[in-house]
């Protein structure tokens, strides 16, 4: 089968392609396709031309001298389209095991059988790539790492090979746990592992030239302990030894073997250590001795790399707390979020404005999308007839200018599954409720109030349990992806599959009389 590796950056799509070539014992052949415009890269020139060239496959062939590789045909989402014709057309029958048993290259013009080779292709968004490229394919999806993992990935490999390309010794340092975990908290918050090696790279260099730098002290200081006596018996050595280089040399001159020579040196070397021994006082050499002994114990010194001292190696955080309130007020309400990072937790905030006759409207801010806007009208509109149904006598929504906002304001935000949390907001500020302590909820609500299945169950639990919640609520279609998840990710969270909205109503503010009273 043809694989297509789907995913973020970062997550190893292009290293699971080497190490299938690896575990396969075949050769290993990657090109890129990304911003390829030209046909004639993949089906090849006409010889007419001049500086025609075979296609890429062709070259691969040549290249690997197998006629079963591994291809890799990287970025396959990214393709181009030129004036020299659609390269992702040309891609069909390269791609296709029917065609591509007799391949035409129009340089060599002679059909070639890929049928042996093994394609795999890489792709950050399946959407991107065309419908008839895509049948051919079998699309296998890499999630994001989560922090478990990125942990065991840090220690296991980055830390590894990161210490041998600085030069540093396992022994000369140490990232202690915590501030591995802060690292990937607050600074690496992304699906992937790239942006986690380079701070990792970045701590390491620091480190390594620190080292360095201590190293140099150490040699300063060894270098002023002993630079004034071997002067001393640099000079009286050169005085007495004088006569004897002066023999070995008129030696040299008459023809003597080296066997003599070497004896000479010999004598002269005995000459001087005896000097220099002879001269340098025992008090001195138990000076030197303790001096050793003292920048032994300096060498040894541990860099330790704590939660306390990160920020001197890689700055400040660049990601904070997602969790702005422990209890949350009357009107808030804790979602679920999908974004390029991950998953995230967002909170919905909604406060009255003002009152009077007939002046129910409802005002949305927090760069939402044209969807997410839609969905507050609808959760506006839910909430309504919930509250009608439930105190008919509550005018709340039809004399009252609301005003719903999703923090941070600069964070463009769009999609359906927020709908859920938007109308257990209204609801909330209706009837004067809050919601109970650490709940988050995620789902498409209907007109009907029916919940419908949303995306990204494992990213969204993986920040729920981030923040600390431990009630989530999932719509019932979802239940299948979320038993897939490892044991890891579940355990602890306490989880309801609901698909009405009444199931959630009762979840949100069912004991919130009988805690009041507490």
């Amino acid at each position: 089968k043809i694989i297509c590796l789907s995913g973020p950056p970062g997550v190893g799509k292009t290293s699971i392609g080497r190490s299938i070539a690896r575990a396969l014992n075949r050769k290993f052949f990657r090109f890129s396709v990304g911003g390829l415009a030209d046909v004639a890269e993949i089906k090849g020139h006409r010889r007419t031309y001049i500086g025609a060239m075979p296609g890429k496959m062709v070259q691969c062939l040549k290249n690997v001298g197998t006629s079963n590789p591994l291809v890799l045909i990287d970025e396959i989402d990214k393709l181009g389209r030129g004036h020299a014709g659609d390269p992702a057309s040309a891609l069909l029958e390269l791609l296709d095991p029917e065609q591509n048993a007799n391949f035409l290259d129009h340089y060599l013009d002679v059909p070639i059988d890929l049928s042996k080779v093994l394609f795999v292709c890489t792709a950050n968004v399946v959407e991107m790539i065309p419908n008839p490229l895509l049948d051919r394919m079998e699309v296998v999806a890499i999630a994001g790492y989560i922090t478990d993992e990125k942990m065991h990935i840090a220690r296991d490999y980055l830390e590894k090979t990161t210490r041998e390309a600085c030069g540093i010794k396992p022994e000369q340092v140490e990232v202690t746990d915590a501030a591995l975990l802060s690292l990937i908290e607050n600074y690496c918050r992304e699906a992937g592992v790239r942006n986690l090696q380079k701070h990792i790279e970045k701590i390491y260099r620091k480190i390594a030239l620190q080292l360095v730098r201590q190293g140099e002290i150490i040699d300063a200081t060894v270098c002023s302990a002993q630079s004034m006596e071997p002067m001393k018996d640099k000079v009286d050595s050169d005085e007495l030894g004088l006569d004897t280089v002066q023999k070995e040399n008129s030696e040299l001159v008459e023809g003597s073997d080296s066997e003599k020579v070497g004896e000479t040196c010999d004598a002269v070397d005995e000459v001087q250590t005896g000097l220099s021994s002879d001269q340098s006082p025992s008090l001195e050499v138990a000076k030197e001795s303790e001096e050793d002994k003292e920048i032994e114990t300096k060498t040894i010194e541990k860099i330790l790399v704590d939660k306390s001292n990160l920020t001197d190696f890689v700055g400040k955080p660049v990601f904070h707390a997602e969790r702005i309130y422990d209890q949350t007020p009357v009107g808030v309400v804790m979602g679920l979020a999908w974004t390029a990072m991950g998953g995230s937790t967002l909170y919905i905030e909604t406060t009255f404005v003002e009152e009077g006759e007939g002046k129910g409207s409802l005002h949305l801010t927090g760069q939402l999308g044209d969807v997410m806007k839609e969905s507050a009208q609808i959760a506006h509109t839910v909430a309504r007839a919930i509250l009608l149904e439930k105190k008919p006598e509550n005018p709340f929504f039809a004399n009252s200018k609301l005003h719903l906002h999703v923090p941070a304001g600069a964070t463009p935000k769009d999609g359906p599954s927020a709908g859920c949390t938007m109308t257990t907001s209204l609801l909330s500020l209706a009837l004067k409720k809050p919601v109970k302590k650490d709940i988050a909820m995620t789902g498409e609500v209907t007109l009907t109030g029916k919940i419908l299945p949303i995306g990204g169950v494992k990213e969204k639990t993986i920040a729920a349990r981030r923040s600390e919640v431990r009630t989530i609520i999932f719509p019932s279609a979802n239940r299948r992806d979320f038993d897939e998840l490892a044991p890891n990710v579940k355990e602890g969270l306490d989880v309801h599959f609901v698909d009405d909205y009444m199931q959630i109503f009762d979840l949100a503010f069912g004991d919130e009389q009988s805690q009041n009273i507490k």
